[in-house]
């Protein structure tokens, strides 16, 4: 009898629970909404906008003009350039372009880095909540993730000393991953946070990785890059969220010196190139400041309405939304035996009955995930309003 070969076990990764509700609120939205409602969608983490005007127009004079062939495995010089005058104009550090590496959006970023840092089986801590991303790529590479459970007493960050106390409990740490802002809590590293991190990352000979991507979204907090504390350190940033260019799927990734060739070498292999014309149109992307801080206060408006009339639907304990645009709260006042059993439930019955999708906790924390959900407002203002009306109605 013909034997029949097994799947391997790096396919067997958790599903991204955002994508799924997102799928289902659009099978929703085709039918036609749910009770003479249409969907609105607060689940999603992504721009409603466009991409600026600028790279709209440079991607169509690229269309007209370029081959559009492959490029180079670390990205076409000028938008290397460009990324390096960023730092430069905005944070005051000098990268050479020798050092920036573009990818096929952060999440190339991400296997890149995790390929070229860690050897398989090497354990690399992150913070829970957390992106759920970080944890399916980082098991599908065979690595071991120490998850570290953060909370209001450190503004759920990571701290050198919750580093320590895993490493005595798991073995040898060898490498911490963060976000500021942070996904799903938006909540934000100061400078003195940061630099403790990078420090310590530095003395124990442990990597430092920094996601910036949602820098340039922040509501008066400073934003500050790992770069200016380790030259160690690696940054991964995309133009998903602050340049509105979820879909041209383009990131870049700041490394030391030493890890560019094993870098390029791994690019070369995986990805080839990024893609050709979205890096044309990014070079745009640094130019259209102003629109894009247009976007960043509707952002703003959205957060401080929810923050305003959420809790008058019974929402009452959010973590300090500093940047990105979500919100995370604790909603275990709502969970009950035989109703909302737990945040699934929960926000499988908000899409279904009232046609407001949000994502459950369960993507972000896989032990305490059951009793939160996140609210993205990275949507239209009045989409805001009614949802927030829509809520408070079912919650009554």
């Amino acid at each position: 009898m013909k034997s029949v070969p097994e799947v391997s076990s790096r396919g067997a990764s958790a599903p991204f629970i955002a994508m799924e509700v997102m799928r289902e609120a659009a099978v929703l939205a085709a039918q036609g909404g749910v009770h003479g409602k249409r969907i609105i969608q607060l689940a999603v983490g992504q721009p409603s906008t466009g991409a600026p005007h600028l790279v709209r127009e440079a991607a169509a004079r690229a269309l007209q003009k370029s081959r559009l062939g492959y490029t180079d495995s670390m990205g076409i010089l000028k938008l290397r350039e460009a990324i390096a005058r960023h730092y430069d104009e905005h944070y005051g550090q000098s990268v050479s372009p020798d050092r920036i590496i573009v990818t096929s959006g952060s999440s190339g970023g991400f296997m890149l880095a995790f390929l070229a840092c860690f050897e398989a089986g090497a354990r690399v801590a992150i913070a829970e909540p957390c992106y759920p991303a970080y944890r399916n790529i980082l098991k599908s590479l065979g690595l071991e993730v120490v998850g570290i459970p953060v909370g209001p007493e450190t503004r759920w960050n990571l701290t050198p000393e919750l580093i320590a106390k895993a490493e005595s409990r798991h073995g040898r740490i060898s490498g911490v991953l963060v976000a500021s802002p942070g996904n799903p809590t938006g909540t934000m590293l100061d400078a003195v946070q940061l630099a403790a991190l990078a420090k310590s990352c530095e003395a124990e000979g442990r990597w430092f990785i920094s996601d910036e991507i949602y820098h340039g979204i922040s509501y008066g907090m400073a934003e500050t890059t790992a770069l200016a504390f380790s030259p160690d350190a690696l940054v991964i940033n995309s133009f998903s969220k602050y340049y509105s260019m979820t879909g041209w799927r383009l990131g870049w990734l700041i490394a030391p010196p030493r890890m560019m060739v094993p870098l390029d070498r791994l690019a070369q292999n995986i990805f080839i190139s990024p893609p050709a014309l979205s890096q044309e149109a990014a070079v745009t992307a640094f130019g259209a400041t102003e629109e894009l801080d247009a976007n960043v206060a509707v952002y703003a408006a959205n957060r401080k309405l929810l923050l305003e009339e959420l809790p008058k639907a019974g929402f009452d304990n959010f973590a300090p939304a500093d940047g990105a645009f979500y919100l995370y709260t604790d909603i275990s006042r709502f969970l009950r035996p035989g109703g909302n059993a737990d945040s699934t439930e929960f926000c499988k019955r908000m899409l279904r009955e009232i046609g407001v999708a949000v994502t459950p906790g369960h993507d972000f924390d896989t032990t305490r995930g059951g009793q939160t959900v996140r609210f993205s407002f990275s949507g239209a203002t009045a989409d805001m309003a009614e949802a927030a009306e829509r809520i408070k109605a079912w919650l009554a």
